[in-house]
């Protein structure tokens, strides 16, 4: 750009700029159907609780690092796999070089090394000549192998004291680092893994009411004991006084008040939030959720029912990966006397009839009986399925199958939930 400066006022010269085909200079049009294509590309939300329920959250500047070390036992406990065999190995090869030294003094100061070659002299350990053999002969001493090569004598007091000590001290040593790598191994966390979590959450109508729903599952045969879950509505809000919250954390009401929290985790089961008047997205229509940022953490949790120890699993979903107007796709079908679960639709949906409009919206509406036609109840027979496969009566009423002679294996019908 050229510009010059005349009578205090600044004239910009541009080059002349080829036009834009008409298509691509007229504004769109926007529909029901379409967004506008000059609409700003919203800005990914970076999350605040992985997938994998891990937490992306960094802590820096910690002065106060002493703390770490006044709770040592989970401090080691949380380290990383590789820093716990470094320190695991790194705390056995120091205290036996500490004692195998404390070992090769005693024999420097008594002279064992220089007479122990002498008839009639008595050592305070036998065959001790050198500090490679005070380094195994505490080895063999904190680890009671006992080659039967190398012997403490009863003249040597000192020595005596020093193997007390040691005894103590490695039964202190293992004590700790053998417990450390237990829990390690056994960290509930691992459990955590076959719990799952539906890579979408959906909002539809249930019992003409607008719900926010996502499922969970287990894959195990054996079951979390006394399951639970809850679930966080993280956002950044603004009080009325100016001040700012980032991530200001909201309870989502899933069923504390009514015991639907409490889940008995057999099959996969369709979490739902009813949206209400207590309920953050109360005001909120599908058009003003598509522009919110915010994020839903889930978090499930019970005593695995193995080892009686407490598991947390996590999720969360962005507001991205909210979906208005969809259901989650049956997974639970009746077969000749068990009921299977199909992992494969674990995280399919599939698309139902659902108002736009706001649940206070709708409530008003409901309660006023002004429901517009475009604004159904009723949800249509999902499209995503197999019609022929689908029947929609109560799966637990079926007929006794063994009353109906000659009929096959496979012409019996299969009931999905």
């Amino acid at each position: 750009n050229l510009f010059f400066k005349n009578n205090d006022k600044v004239h910009f010269f541009c080059p002349q700029v080829k036009k834009l085909p008409k298509h691509l200079r007229e504004p769109q049009i926007p529909t029901d159907r379409t967004h506008l294509i000059a609409d700003p590309v919203k800005k990914p939300r970076q999350r605040y609780v992985q997938k994998d329920g891990k937490c992306n959250v960094h802590h820096g500047n910690v002065q106060e690092t002493y703390r770490y070390l006044s709770d040592l036992f989970t401090t080691l406990v949380d380290l990383r796999w590789r820093l716990s065999f470094f320190i695991f190995t790194l705390v056995y090869v120091v205290n036996w070089l500490f004692f195998g030294l404390l070992w090769w003094l005693i024999a420097l100061i008594r002279g064992d090394l220089l007479h122990a070659d002498e008839e009639g002299w008595t050592p305070c350990v036998e065959n001790l000549n050198s500090f490679v053999s005070a380094f195994l002969f505490s080895i063999e001493t904190e680890t009671t192998i006992g080659y039967g090569y190398r012997v403490i004598t009863e003249k040597c007091p000192e020595g005596i004291i020093l193997l007390l000590v040691q005894a103590i001290l490695g039964s202190i040593v293992n004590a700790m680092m053998v417990g450390c790598m237990f829990v390690k191994i056994s960290q509930p966390k691992n459990r955590a893994e076959t719990l799952m979590f539906s890579h979408k959450a959906v909002i539809s109508l249930r019992d003409n009411k607008l719900c926010l729903m996502f499922r969970v599952g287990d894959l195990r045969n054996s079951h979390i004991v006394e399951a639970s879950i809850r679930a966080k509505l993280i956002r950044s809000e603004q009080t009325k006084e100016g001040e700012f919250i980032p991530l200001n954390q909201t309870d989502i009401n899933i069923g504390f008040d009514t015991g639907d929290d409490r889940l008995f985790l057999v099959s996969p089961l369709i979490i739902s939030h009813e949206i209400n008047e207590k309920s953050p997205f109360w005001e909120m229509s599908q058009a003003q959720i598509e522009k919110e940022e915010f994020e839903i953490v889930v978090i499930l949790e019970g005593m695995v029912e193995a080892t009686g120890m407490t598991c947390q699993a996590r999720s969360s979903y962005l507001d991205t990966e909210v979906l208005w107007g969809y259901r989650f796709t049956p997974v639970l079908s009746l077969e000749k006397g068990f009921y299977e679960v199909d992992y494969n639709n674990f995280h399919d949906i599939y698309e139902a009839n659902t108002p736009s409009c706001s649940a206070k919206e709708l409530a008003a509406r409901l309660r006023d009986g002004q429901l517009l036609p475009h604004l159904p109840l009723l949800s249509p027979e999902p499209r995503a399925h197999n019609q022929n496969r689908l029947s929609f009566r109560d799966p637990l009423s079926v007929e006794d199958e063994e009353d109906k002679a000659g009929e096959e294996e496979s012409t019996r019908p299969t009931y999905f939930y």
